[in-house]
């Protein structure tokens, strides 16, 4: 039996992402539709559906390395605009995701979300992008 306080991502997230990195608060994972480089930002706290939910501190902490992780996009990408949103309608645990836009993306200038079918990464690219992102981070 889990702990009650054992923090374990949500498995549709496990799923449908790749792991990157852990910063201090939160565990990076790359999302798998290679439309958008889109990235998981996830809290590692126990039970926490909403950014509300978190200490100050905490919180505060978030939003730096949700600042972190958009600078690391913009420098690694240069998208047009980038997406930063908490939704939680199919995924309770809290989870933000840092997506970089392009006019020329598949959903432009519409929301990601319900547009057509992903497309997972292939092994060669999946690797390079997991190694740049990787080493953007380090």
């Amino acid at each position: 039996m889990m702990d009650a306080n054992t923090f374990e991502i949500d498995s549709q997230l496990k799923q449908t992402s790749y792991p990157l990195v852990s910063l201090s608060v939160c565990d990076l994972r790359l999302v798998d539709d290679q439309r958008w480089p889109w990235l998981l930002i996830i809290p590692r706290v126990p039970h926490a559906v909403e950014l509300i939910d978190l200490s100050p501190e905490l919180r505060s902490g978030v939003w730096l390395e949700i600042d972190h992780v958009a600078r690391v996009m913009r420098d690694q990408f240069s998208p047009h605009k980038l997406n930063i949103a908490a939704l939680g309608n199919q995924v309770r645990q809290l989870h933000i995701h840092c997506i970089a836009r392009f006019p020329d993306d598949d959903a432009w200038p519409n929301p990601v979300w319900g547009v057509g079918e992903s497309v997972p990464y292939g092994s060669d690219l999946l690797t390079a992008r997991l190694n740049n992102l990787n080493s953007a981070f380090a």
